[in-house]
């Protein structure tokens, strides 16, 4: 399994641009070109806002799918010593807002979890959110890795896949996930001089 350190290092690189820069999707620039835009307090403008409140409204996923999403995305991204888990950054919510607000993930995501769970059924007689920790574990090591993964579990490679990449986006795209990367940003900082050991390196000690 990749773990957080596994996705800092190789994850980002090969995440999903259209997940990133849904702001820049052709079609959703202002039809009113005469019109002056109204912006909310974040420069989104009205109707970007009106788009979300209608998604957010709207349910997708069922409660069973919602659970196995769950599981797979703290399996991808457990909680640590350094960080919550991606359950507890929401990842879940963020996952069903994005398969409302791109619908081309909506069926491979939808058939990635039936075919996890008949592979489950077929195997331990459970589908995967109710399988043990142990069963799970066994079950994903068959798709988290592409190169060693049999024919026949290709399909399930290309969930996975997906999985992950939107397990990656949605926790590294919050504060809890900025944070776990220990991206600081345009950070203030406090200027105290040029430092004692610089200064006798020139012979400048005291001026």
């Amino acid at each position: 399994m990749n773990r957080r350190e596994s996705l800092k290092a190789i994850g980002l690189g090969t995440l999903s641009a259209s997940a990133l820069l849904s702001a820049c999707k052709p079609g959703t620039e202002n039809k009113d070109a005469g019109a002056e835009p109204t912006v909310d307090a974040t420069g989104r403008e009205q109707f970007e806002v009106d788009r979300e409140k209608k998604l957010l409204k709207e349910t997708f996923f069922d409660a069973h799918e919602m659970a196995t999403i769950a599981i797979l995305a703290d399996l991808i991204i457990p909680k640590d010593a350094h960080s919550g888990s991606a359950s507890d950054a929401k990842v879940p919510e963020f996952i069903e807002f994005i398969v409302k607000d791109e619908p081309q993930h909506q069926l491979p995501m939808r058939g990635g979890l039936r075919w996890l769970d008949v592979q489950c059924l077929n195997r331990y007689n459970n589908d995967f959110k109710s399988c043990t920790p142990q069963q799970q574990n066994e079950m994903l090591h068959e798709i988290a890795f592409p190169f060693k993964a049999k024919p026949a579990m290709q399909q399930g490679v290309a969930f996975f896949n997906k999985m992950r990449d939107l397990t990656a986006i949605g926790f590294f795209t919050t504060k809890m996930g900025i944070d776990d990367l220990g991206y600081k940003g345009n950070t203030p900082n406090k200027w105290e001089g040029v430092p004692a050991d610089v200064l006798k390196q020139y012979g400048l000690e005291g001026v």
